[in-house]
Order: structure tokens, then C-alpha cells, then sequence
């Protein structure tokens, strides 16, 4: 009988030759000790390389009663040996100690290197696409990305004065979603086996990440990392695949971790992506690339911190703590990496807080819902942190009404709120005075308004107050230079507003995915004129495309803003162009039209002539469609009216 038959289970673990290789590593750069301290030194090995598996076997060689500084230490099978090597290569025990760990089978594989060099084969240079290509349109038009007919169909097109000019269409290019990068360089696209990037001109495929049934992505600031989500774990790998981090350029896996419960994102990235953090049981973990090790080698304990956001200019995180017992509540600002606190707000009767960063992080407004004495209703505080200020001062400013939305405006020092319960809903307009520290200036309170949302030019002053979904798509569009209303609008059942990157123009959608019918966008100009109306069956998503921060210096860029009127005939005649364009395209296209029927026309023309004998024979010699003189006239009478006349008779008669 064949025992391979019989017990194949059991023989399947029978060890190789190989397994006592790869299950060994070599740790050097481990400190030299004698044996007074030679049991601290294997509990500290032992905390550090227990967390890649089970550690079955460990060995120190000895010289003159001292360690040699490396040791040999055997896992209980080869993946957690490759896992230790991977990630504990490059750990920093100390200040003069920095482990190097390679496979004990390394021996064997440099042992046996061939003394003779050959130089590597000379690689054929492979262009690079432009991923800035689309920022070189003359005329500075935006390019956005459209998903319709239920996410089957996604186009790619550029803004026009009149009409989008189509840059790309593809079938089935996503799975569920698309998403633009931070910058604009790259198009996301979602599929079963992973994320794919794309871009130049021509949207070709840059990079792909291998990440089964993954459904939620994130890209740094940078653009140098994307973060990927999938709920199941990939059962053909040892470590952690929930979420990963990936290297954008290179598409190489920096580090997985395990998913667990929270909002997405779970990790937020520092402005610079230097930094990337994730808190959870009560300790925010805060990673350094491109290794993404734990800063400094520990979390930092926070208890029951509720929240942390990222400064988008700075590397300080805002975070805040609920009141424990007779502890306040505290919103705290740290510094990194350093740790410092360098600003700490306590709050009482907190119910909850949400913080709101100012574009360019000059300003934190910190929204405080809290309990009213008798503990039945809420009222609202806004405390505004100046950051760019010494000792970062803090402005406080009540609110009796429920604050539905705020937003700060993008490059100044105003903000808008809307407040209030329907129909008696209003949206306040403030503003942080430079020289008085302590007030927040109101500006104007717009009352009796029907919206839920304030979205503002990305170029600041002007604002839109837009009633979405159950408020049937209202929009007010506001000057905040003067506080005048531009114009209203309407585009029913609206649920989605979105400002292009300059601040010309606005969309406004009815996506199929919140509503089955009207779906369709509309393109605004930023005064409240619509521009395009753009009805499509199933439309689902609308993204206009990210750009770059502007190479102007402010020193430049102040000095095109005082010469704007220089600027603005150049603008007018460029318009009036475009507009000539799009009545010069609108005759070509009709006189294309009308040269295609006269072609038919002549064709069809010649095939009646060819057939001229045929019908002759057919008609004795008769042709009705002859043009000579001896072709036969049809004569047709029809009824044009009919009157009658009575005539009245003579007295003689």
C-alpha cells in the first residue's frame, strides 16, 4: 500500500530540507552585553520580533563572556520569518543600534556569487505620458468626468463657452465610481481585482494595485500614496489586507494594516504627506513615510478622543476629548512631530464638536453643540482659533439657533452659517477683523431662505446658498464683497453643487442615484446665468478635474489682480470669439449637411438615368419624367372656395 494514500494529510507537514533555512533569521547590529545583562536583552528581542509569530528557537553566540552582537532566532514557519525581515529590517533599537536582518539561506545564495561582473542590459527608453497635458489648453478650460446610464458609461469632457467638447468615452471603466487625484494628475477607476490609475492625454493606464473587491479609496495630498479598503480579508497572505498603502509611481505595497470600524477616511494625511494618522482605543497612531513606521516607535495615548483633523497647511492636528466626570471637555492642538501642545480649549456641558479648517489653515472654527442648563434642548458655539497669530487667540461667538452647515471662505477671513429651523431658516455671513482680537463682525443676515448648504468659490467673495434634495434645487447666489444677491435660481430636485477650480462656473446635478427621474446637470456662470443645460438619461456623478496650486508668487498674482482691466478687453474680444467660433461651427455643420444631401441627391440622380430605357420599354415609349417639351402635363383642380351672390330683380319685371 502507499502510506501517501493513507495519510496525506499528516506527510503534507513533514519538513524539507529548506524549512530549517527559511524559518532562521540573523539579526545583527544587537548590543554587545555581558551576562549581567544578557536575560534584559533577550526579553527586549523577544517583545520586539514576537509580534511577526512564534519564536521557537533562539541562539547567542558568545565571545570572551560577551555577546558577539548578532544572534540567530528560528519561527515556526518560513512566512513569519519573511515577515520579521521585512519589517524589522531598519528597526531602531536605540540611538547606536539599528537591527539588519537577512535569511540565514542568504548565506548560501551570496556564498556562491560569481566573481565575474557583467554589466545590466541596456533598457530602451519609454516616454512618459504628460499628466499635466490637460493644463496646457489655451483658453484654460476645465475638464470634468461624467458617469451615467447606472455607471455603465464614463466620459471625460472639457468646458466650452457654449458646449463640452468630448476627450474621451469608455464602457464599463469602472465598477462603481471614478476619482480624480488632489492635483488633477490621475483618474481613479474601481474593479473587482483592484484600483487602476490613468492619465495623459489619451487616459492611459499609469498604474494598478491588487486589491480584491476593494471599495473605498483615498489619495495623500502629494499624490505619492493612495490608501485602499476592502471589508474581507485576502486569505492567500499572512499579513494584514484590509488596508493598504500603496506607492503611487511605483505601485509597490508600503504597509497593510487590519480594517476595523470608524468613517472613511480611517487614515488622514498630513499637507505634506510626510505624516499619516488613525486613532482607536483611545490612541492616535501616527506613521512617517515612506516607511510608514510608528513615529518615534509609540502611539500617543489620548483618552476618549472623539475626533482629529489635519491642519491643511501645517503639521498640527486638532483633536477634542468629551467631558469625563468632572473633566472638561478639551479641544487640543499638537504639533508634529514633536508632540507639543501648543493650544488647549476646555469646554463645558459639550455635547458635540466638529472642527472646520480654513483653506489656506489660518483659521480653526471649532462648532460646539452643547446642553442647555436644563438639559432638554442644544444651543451652539463657533470658537475660532487664529493660528497665524501669537498664542493662537481664540474669538468666541454664540448661536441660539440649530447651525445646519458652515463654511469658511477659501482665501479669506469670512465665513457663512446657515441657522435656523424651516420656514424660519437664515444664513449669516461673518467676518474675523484682523486688528480686533474677540469679535467676529457680522455682515449680514440674509432671513427667510430656502437652503441647507453654502458652497463657496473656490477664488472666495462669492457664495452660493443652495436648498439640495428635499428643498427642490433653490440657489442664491451672493456677492459677500457687499453682501448683494447676484441672482436666483432653480434647477429642480437638485442634489448635487460643485464649483470648477477657477470659480467661473458651477454644476448643479440630479444624480440617478438619489433621485430616478430630471437627472441632469446644469453648467452656471458664477453671477447665477445658466450657461448649459445638459439633460441625460441616468446620469450618476459629476467631478470637475483638480489643478494644481498656481507657480505665481503673491507678489505676481497682486499684481495681475490690480491690472484686471488691462486684462479685461483681451477677455471680451476672446469671447467674442469664441462666440463667432460657435456661429462659424453652426454654418459649417449646416453646410456640411447640405453638401451630403446634394451628393445623395446626384446619386440617386444617376441610377434614375441609368434606368431611363428600362422604364420606356415599360411605358411604350412614354416617360413621364422627361424634361423635354413632349413630357406629359398633369393637370389637378382642387376646391379654393365657394361664393354665392344674390341679385336682386327690377320693379318692371
Amino acid at each position: 500500500f502507499n502510506l501517501l494514500d493513507l495519510l496525506p494529510d499528516v506527510l503534507d507537514q513533514r519538513p524539507n530540507e529548506s524549512d530549517s533555512l527559511d524559518t532562521v533569521i540573523i539579526v545583527d547590529n544587537v548590543p554587545v552585553v555581558g551576562p549581567d545583562r544578557l536575560e534584559k536583552l533577550k526579553t527586549i528581542i523577544r517583545k520586539v520580533f514576537s509580534k511577526f509569530g512564534n519564536v521557537v528557537n533562539e541562539y547567542y553566540p558568545e565571545e570572551n563572556g560577551k555577546t558577539k552582537g548578532y544572534i540567530f532566532l528560528e519561527f515556526s514557519n518560513s512566512s513569519d520569518a519573511s515577515n520579521a525581515i521585512k519589517t524589522a529590517n531598519g528597526y531602531k533599537l536605540d540611538k547606536s543600534h539599528t537591527f539588519v536582518v537577512n535569511s540565514f539561506s542568504d548565506f548560501d545564495k551570496y556564498k556562491n556569487v560569481s566573481p565575474e561582473w557583467n554589466p545590466p542590459a541596456k533598457e530602451e527608453y519609454k516616454e512618459v505620458c504628460n499628466l499635466k497635458s490637460w493644463l496646457l489648453e489655451p483658453d484654460s478650460n476645465d475638464q470634468y468626468s461624467i458617469i451615467y446610464a447606472q455607471g455603465d458609461k464614463v466620459v471625460i469632457l472639457q468646458n466650452g463657452a457654449a458646449a463640452p467638447t468630448m476627450k474621451n468615452q469608455r464602457d464599463n471603466w469602472t465598477e462603481t465610481t471614478t476619482k480624480w487625484s488632489p492635483k488633477g494628475s490621475y483618474l481613479a477607476t474601481f474593479h473587482r481585482q483592484g484600483i487602476a490609475l490613468w492619465g495623459g492625454p489619451e487616459f492611459e493606464r499609469i498604474q494598478r494595485f491588487n486589491h480584491s473587491d476593494v471599495q473605498l479609496m483615498d489619495f495623500s495630498p502629494c499624490e505619492r500614496y493612495i490608501v485602499s479598503y476592502a471589508p474581507v480579508q485576502d486569505a492567500n497572505t499572512q499579513e494584514p489586507s484590509g488596508i493598504i498603502i500603496w506607492d503611487s509611481k511605483t505601485g509597490a505595497k508600503k504597509r497593510g494594516f487590519i480594517a476595523t470600524g470608524g468613517h472613511w477616511p480611517v487614515f488622514k494625511w498630513s499637507n505634506d504627506g510626510k505624516f499619516v494618522a488613525r486613532s482607536g482605543n483611545e490612541v492616535l497612531s501616527v506613521y512617517e513615510s515612506p516607511v510608514f513606521g510608528l513615529l518615534d516607535k509609540k502611539s500617543i495615548k489620548i483618552p476618549g478622543m472623539k475626533d482629529f483633523t489635519w491642519s491643511p497647511t501645517q503639521n498640527i492636528i486638532a483633536y477634542w476629548v468629551p467631558e469625563d466626570d468632572n473633566a472638561p471637555a478639551r479641544v487640543c492642538l499638537m504639533e508634529l512631530p514633536s508632540r507639543r501642545e501648543i493650544r488647549v480649549k476646555n469646554l463645558f456641558n459639550v455635547h458635540d464638536c466638529k472642527m472646520h479648517w480654513q483653506k489656506n489653515g489660518d483659521f480653526l472654527c471649532v462648532k460646539v453643540e452643547r446642553h442647555t442648563k436644563s438639559k432638554k434642548g442644544f444651543y451652539y458655539n463657533l470658537e475660532l482659533f487664529r493660528m497665524r497669530e501669537k498664542n493662537i487667540p481664540i474669538d468666541t461667538l454664540e448661536i441660539k439657533d440649530t447651525i445646519q452647515a458652515f463654511e469658511w471662505e477659501p482665501n479669506g477671513n469670512k465665513f457663512g452659517v446657515i441657522h435656523g429651523e424651516s420656514p424660519r431658516i437664515c444664513a449669516s455671513f461673518y467676518e474675523l477683523e484682523k486688528t480686533t482680537l474677540g469679535h467676529a463682525n457680522l455682515l449680514k443676515t440674509l432671513e427667510k431662505k430656502t437652503c441647507n448648504t453654502i458652497s463657496w468659490c473656490p477664488a472666495g467673495q462669492f457664495c452660493v446658498l443652495a436648498g439640495l434634495r428635499s428643498m427642490n434645487g433653490v440657489f442664491e447666489f451672493v456677492d459677500t464683497a457687499d453682501m448683494t444677491t447676484m441672482n436666483m435660481g432653480e434647477h429642480y430636485m437638485a442634489t448635487d453643487v460643485e464649483w470648477d477650480p477657477t470659480g467661473r462656473y458651477l454644476m448643479t446635478g440630479v444624480s440617478w442615484w438619489a433621485h430616478k427621474v430630471d437627472n441632469g446637470y446644469f453648467i452656471w456662470s458664477f453671477q447665477g446665468k445658466i450657461l448649459q443645460r445638459h439633460p441625460l438619461d441616468q446620469f450618476c456623478n459629476f467631478s470637475w478635474r483638480p489643478r494644481p496650486e498656481s507657480l505665481l508668487s503673491e507678489k505676481e498674482l497682486s499684481k495681475i489682480k490690480k491690472e484686471l482691466k488691462k486684462y479685461q478687453k483681451q477677455f471680451e474680444q476672446k469671447d467674442k470669439l469664441s462666440q463667432s467660433k460657435a456661429s462659424k461651427e453652426l454654418i459649417d455643420k449646416r453646410r456640411n449637411l447640405f453638401n451630403e444631401f446634394e451628393e445623395f441627391r446626384a446619386r440617386h440622380r444617376a441610377t434614375f438615368e441609368e434606368y431611363k430605357s428600362d422604364r420606356l420599354a415599360l411605358r411604350e415609349g412614354m416617360d413621364s419624367e422627361e424634361e423635354s417639351g413632349d413630357q406629359l402635363e398633369e393637370k389637378i383642380e382642387f376646391f379654393i372656395r365657394e361664393e354665392t351672390e344674390v341679385i336682386a330683380k327690377k320693379k318692371s319685371e
